[in-house]
């Protein structure tokens, strides 16, 4: 996941807060209501740059909505979908509750299935009578069936993998702005994509104007700083629609243009891939390395100079996010190294004791299948990943010649254009990531 920054503040916070988005910042904020706003169409009130295209903002606000569509879809039909079907129709707890008509029953099965992460809301009802109801507010509801053994109905549920709050986490990071979740009512017909007419703006959203969004997509004013957003439509949990809003500072927006859109296009798309890159380094790192520092038992292993019991320590600290650990004395000597061949973005500290230094450690969050997942799930882009100039993951496929490092590329009769990400290898040496744009890509098909 890539940063969270939360609504505005009077105090222009926003400016800082874009400088940490490799950090994960979960803050459910509230941003102040508008003292002055305005909004403007995609043509009136854009704020002009010196030496980029007019049209620059708007189609990095095009490319930034396109990646964060990818992200909702995974509350659509991705791979979350498939993990939240599996516990819950692998959940012996939750349909011996359903045959029981126990609500007791059916809320303790709930929150367990709640407390894996595969989901994050849950209902659950036997004809009209609602069993239980668990949850967060959320998005892209998933309706199915409970079954019995002998796969007969027992229940209806819907569920969620997406709540507002999470989505609101990683789009923020990835877009460095802002998100508005504004649940609509229907009124004269069609949608109102204005906090009016029963329509309200959820939790923890940017604050929008009062006056109303004449467009999609365009700009705002919010306690004088001039925003670019864009949106498109979602559902609401259990039901309902809502609209998804991606705000950014619109003088932010110059540092990725290009004499051309097509180059515009390539610019926001890199970021956002050295973005997913440089997260490793972020506080999902920082905090496996306090857990490291503080567990008992590697500390005694490494005090003590034991390898074996080292091992064992290490071999326990891997359930948790960590992929690969490697752990030295405090002379250098090699107590041990569990994890994953092919391991990215490694971070170093120390280990001390009593306040005294005994060793130190290497560790990694990400490896070369979870950063290929990550370019994939948000950006649709294929990668090649070399360490110390070895092919370790390619999702591209059978590659002969050389590749450029940037530039066009054809493969299977698919044009590309290469840019390139470098990094480190675990635990030291070069890493190189030839990341792989399908042309065109604003026209290329959102799904998963």
């Amino acid at each position: 996941m890539i940063a969270r920054v939360p609504p505005p503040s009077r105090a222009r916070s926003a400016a800082v807060l874009l400088a940490v988005a490799g950090a994960v910042l979960l803050l459910g904020g509230c941003g102040s209501s508008a003292k002055s706003s305005s909004s403007s169409s995609e043509s009136v009130g854009e704020q002009r740059f010196a030496g980029t295209p007019p049209s620059c903002a708007a189609t990095v606000m095009q490319t930034l909505q396109r990646i964060v569509e990818r992200v909702y879809r995974e509350g659509v039909r991705g791979p979350r979908i498939g993990s939240a079907k599996y516990v819950l129709r692998s959940s012996t707890a939750l349909r011996s509750a359903v045959e029981a008509g126990s609500a007791a029953a059916a809320r303790a099965a709930a929150k367990q299935l709640l407390a894996t992460g595969h989901l994050t809301d849950l209902r659950v009802s036997v004809g009209s009578r609602t069993l239980v109801a668990a949850g967060k507010p959320g998005l892209t509801p998933l309706n199915g069936t409970l079954e019995d053994a002998e796969g007969a109905p027992l229940a209806s549920y819907v569920a969620s993998v997406w709540s507002d709050e999470g989505f609101m986490a990683e789009v923020g990071g990835v877009i460095e702005g802002y998100v508005a979740l504004l649940e609509l009512s229907k009124g004269a017909g069609e949608e109102i994509h204005t906090p009016r007419g029963g329509a309200h703006l959820l939790a923890g959203s940017f604050p929008l104007p009062t006056a109303g969004l004449t467009a999609n997509a365009g700009t705002l004013t919010h306690d004088g700083i001039v925003y670019r957003y864009a949106s498109f439509p979602g559902e609401a949990y259990p039901a309902g629609a809502v609209r998804i809003y991606l705000l950014r500072e619109a003088s932010t927006t110059a540092r990725l243009c290009a004499r051309s859109s097509e180059g515009t296009v390539l610019n926001t798309v890199r970021h956002v891939a050295h973005l997913i890159y440089n997260e490793e380094h972020g506080p999902p790192a920082l905090k496996q390395i306090a857990r490291v520092q503080h567990n008992r038992a590697l500390l005694e292993a490494v005090a003590t100079r034991d390898p074996a019991a080292t091992v064992t320590a290490i071999k326990a600290l891997l359930n948790e996010h960590i992929v690969r650990l490697r752990v030295f004395a405090s002379d250098g000597e090699l107590l041990g190294d569990v994890g994953r061949p092919y391991v990215l973005a490694p971070v170093r500290a120390p280990l001390r004791l009593h306040g005294r230094t005994i060793g130190r450690f290497v560790l990694s969050v990400q490896d070369d299948e979870g950063y290929e997942k990550l370019a994939k799930r948000l950006e649709d882009l294929d990668v090649l990943v070399y360490m110390n100039s070895k092919i370790v993951k390619n999702s591209l496929g059978p590659v002969t010649g050389e590749v450029p490092a940037n530039g066009p590329y054809s493969y299977a009769g698919h044009s590309f254009r290469v840019f390139t990400v470098h990094g480190e290898a675990f635990p030291s040496g070069p890493l190189v990531i030839r990341v792989f744009e399908p042309l065109p890509y604003l026209s290329q098909p959102i799904g998963n």
